[in-house]
């Protein structure tokens, strides 16, 4: 049997997609979840082979519940018109069924998921499916929706952070680290991803390894041949490198 999950915060769009999954006798539905935090429990509890995702959710979206789990099911996304969603999903060649859907756009969708399962089986050294995913994830985290927060899981908790409550972001191998007066938290995205999500009006990078919100900046000392030490109202010292200070002084008009 193939495990399904699906996930979404209006019972009604559930019920049809149980209802035109009685047309596939192989799928079984192992659990239905009404938002993102029941989704990244539930993933967790029964590894389903596939979700169907609904995109716009109370407490976290579709994409910042993908975000932060480990190892993504198969993904076919139930949305409503979104125009950032859609051109993400459209890049990246991942399905998805515009609302409402027909019981005939289902079913195509279902077999060319079932038909990339196949393809994928016979050649395993290709795993499309969590490329195609993750590519998805990295362009739909630019979308306007997603740059007023950004979203972490500690441990068994999933915390919204707001972009403004951003002190510093700081470069930790695999991870990010962002730093904010409630504690530290580890995020599994590049230095290049918040530099281009985070608005250069309020963040700045300063240095390979950080990224400064620059409404805490206290001070800018010299250090050392062409650096510099950036002093934040935290008391915290972080180094500036010389193309950091540029970009320092552009923004702060110095």
């Amino acid at each position: 049997m193939i495990k399904a999950l699906v996930i979404d915060d209006e019972p009604l769009a559930r019920s049809i997609v149980k209802e035109y999954l009685q047309a596939w006798p192989e799928f079984t539905i192992a659990q239905e979840c009404g938002d993102g935090f029941e989704g990244i429990k539930a993933i967790t509890a029964h590894t389903p082979d596939i979700i169907f995702l609904d995109i716009q959710m109370p407490k976290i979206n579709g994409f910042e519940m993908l975000e932060l789990v480990e190892k993504a099911p198969a993904i076919i996304f139930t949305t409503a018109f979104d125009e950032y969603a859609i051109k993400a999903f459209e890049t990246h060649a991942v399905d998805y069924l515009l609302k409402p859907f027909s019981q005939e756009r289902f079913d195509k969708a279902i077999q060319k998921w079932l038909n990339t399962r196949a393809n994928a089986a016979n050649t395993p050294a290709v795993n499309t499916s969590a490329d195609n995913t993750q590519a998805l994830l990295d362009t739909a985290a630019q979308g306007p929706a997603n740059q007023h927060r950004v979203v972490v899981k500690e441990g068994s908790k999933i915390k919204i952070i707001p972009v403004p409550s951003i002190q510093y972001i700081e470069a930790a191998d695999d991870y990010v680290k962002i730093h904010t007066a409630d504690g530290c938290y580890l995020k599994n995205k590049t230095m290049a991803h918040f530099e281009q999500l985070l608005g250069v009006q309020q963040f700045v990078r300063i240095h390979r390894s950080y990224i400064i919100n620059i409404q805490l900046i206290t001070r800018i000392d010299p250090y050392e041949k062409d650096s510099h030490l950036v002093i934040l109202q935290t008391g915290m010292r972080l180094p500036v490198s010389k193309s950091g200070y540029s970009r320092l002084k552009e923004v702060l008009g110095l």
